[in-house]
């Protein structure tokens, strides 16, 4: 990307409608184009099946990580594709992966 001078910064700024941009990433939120974790390898994207598990449940990063018994950044970490999850971390992901509704019931006491 090539590096604009301050007068080029200025005049695409001008020209910006930072109120339609606002609009249009929220509406990109809500319609799940935004947000949504994926491993990129060389050419490939690879859907994170933590993330999956996550959003299946329609539970929060801080929720999720919680009733796992994990802290927020191991669960991002997961999701990132850093770092594994263990052996009885993998089966509970397997659990909210396959019966969402399970997390969700936990999640609202």
């Amino acid at each position: 990307m090539p590096t604009l001078t301050d007068d080029e910064l200025l005049q695409r700024d001008a020209e910006r409608d930072l109120n339609a941009e606002l609009l249009a990433s929220i509406a990109d939120l809500e319609a799940g184009r935004l947000g949504r974790v994926s491993i990129v390898r060389g050419d490939q994207v690879i859907e994170s099946p933590v993330t999956k598990a996550r959003l299946a449940a329609k539970l929060s990063q801080a929720r999720f990580a919680s009733l796992l018994g994990i802290s927020k950044r191991t669960l991002q970490d997961w999701e990132q594709g850093r770092r594994e999850p263990s052996g009885a971390a993998k089966t509970l992901l397997r659990v909210a992966e396959r019966h969402p509704e399970v997390l969700r019931e936990l999640g609202a006491e």
